[in-house]
């Protein structure tokens, strides 16, 4: 679906400010739709958790070999018709979401619609971030990658927050948890048709967008960067820390949200949706991006050497909270502030996750090589994830969150395997 091409002297004066905040908010919603929404969705369903984590972290899958078609948008067509194709395809799933929510059969078709929008939202983000590069100046850019990462957040803000809260509302004023999460759906739908008819009309055609033939004639190349990666020096102590740095975390974080949707007779805290929304999908985001910049403003400071250890600490000792509020089921006065010290540690850690990640992959390849990083990060959080929920079904929420705190051990014993030298990590 196209609308007539705009005419180049408009485009050409067109500033970044009118379309990096949309493009980038419009690459956070399905993210955090498809990661942190649906397994509340499906909670609210009546789905049980191990079938809601199993299903749900296979839907990292995307993300996880993305780097592999990524060539694929380089060499099919411009990275701005890419982006204006999935952001259509994206209303398109958002709307089928909707509609199969009333169906008898509504897991398997809506969890079908679900992994084809992460296939669709993770080829987003590669046309996304080559556009990026290719619309804007290498000033540009740099003044903008701020502003990028906050819209994505806000995007986590409004999927886990606002969307969830308007769910859960929705629930008390028709009686009808179907209905009430279809509507959510109709709604996100809508966002993404209006996305798509506003970026159509503003984003600018940059004479760099364009397709790159010499990619697709170099298939060798692409393994040998895969190759070299593997190559890297100590890659063993740095393949474990990437898969066991956020263990813990990727075990909790599938289930932190059913822990507190789920009754008190099965363990939970009983909370409603809406409350959940504001608990962990609003001050819990708030927080979760608090950490990360302070995280940022320390390492800049003392450097990641002195940073790494505190802040791997920083993830992972708050789960301890989540232990203690199994057991003692606290008033919801307390979760408020103990959800929100766990996503503020989770941000610091995070933030020091991610420029380890950029550290060890600097070189010629260094924008592959952290594609490769960061599926490999993925593939870390999806399988721990698939099996999270049988796990506590079986021991319970409280045992579970005891497990949790022990399997954050390993990832941070691995710290002290990992390359890092003293004078790479100074501060400015």
């Amino acid at each position: 679906m196209q609308l007539k091409p705009q005419d180049s002297r408009f485009h050409s004066k067109i500033s970044p400010w009118t379309y990096i905040s949309t493009l980038y908010f419009a690459q956070g919603v399905p993210n955090t739709i498809i990661n942190t929404v649906s397994p509340i969705l499906y909670k609210n369903l009546a789905i049980d958790n191990a079938q809601i984590t199993f299903w749900t972290s296979l839907l990292n899958f995307p993300w996880v070999l993305k780097m592999f078609w990524a060539p694929i948008i380089d060499t099919r067509s411009t990275k701005r018709t890419w982006i204006l194709t999935m952001q259509f395809a994206m209303f398109a799933c958002m709307a089928l979401i909707a509609f199969s929510l009333q169906l008898p059969n509504f897991f398997g078709i809506s969890l079908i619609v679900f992994a084809i929008a992460a296939f669709i939202s993770a080829t987003c983000d590669i046309a996304t971030d080559g556009y990026y590069m290719l619309a804007l100046s290498e000033r540009e850019q740099a003044f903008f990658v701020g502003f990028r990462s906050l819209f994505f957040r806000i995007a986590m803000l409004f999927g886990s927050g606002f969307l969830v809260f308007l769910a859960g509302s929705l629930e008390k004023l028709l009686q009808n948890t179907q209905q009430a999460w279809t509507s959510v759906f109709l709604f996100t739908a809508i966002l993404f048709l209006i996305l798509y008819f506003y970026h159509q009309f503003i984003l600018p055609k940059p004479h760099t967008d364009k397709v790159n033939t010499a990619i697709s004639a170099n298939k060798l190349a692409f393994f040998q960067v895969i190759q070299s990666y593997f190559q890297k020096p100590q890659i063993i102590p740095i393949l474990a820390f990437i898969l066991l740095y956020r263990l813990g975390e990727a075990m909790l974080v599938k289930l932190a949200s059913l822990f507190l949707l789920d009754t008190t007779a099965k363990g939970g805290l009983g909370l409603s949706t809406d409350t959940v929304g504001l608990v962990y999908g609003t001050f819990g985001v708030i927080s979760l991006i608090a950490g990360g910049i302070l995280g940022g403003l320390l390492i800049s400071r003392y450097g990641l050497k002195k940073c790494l250890l505190p802040m791997a600490l920083a993830l992972n000792l708050p789960d301890l909270f989540y232990v203690y509020m199994a057991y003692a089921k606290p008033p919801l006065e307390l979760v408020y502030p103990l959800v929100s010290l766990e996503q503020f540690g989770y941000g610091l850690g995070f933030t020091a996750f991610t420029v380890y990640l950029l550290y060890i992959c600097q070189g010629e390849y260094k924008t592959s090589h952290y594609a490769i990083s960061t599926g490999l990060m993925a593939l870390g959080l999806m399988l721990p994830g698939a099996v999270s929920g049988a796990i506590q079904t079986e021991i319970g929420y409280f045992w579970f969150f005891v497990l949790v705190c022990l399997l954050t051990i390993p990832g941070m014993m691995t710290i002290f395997f990992i390359p890092m030298e003293q004078e790479q990590n100074q501060p400015g």
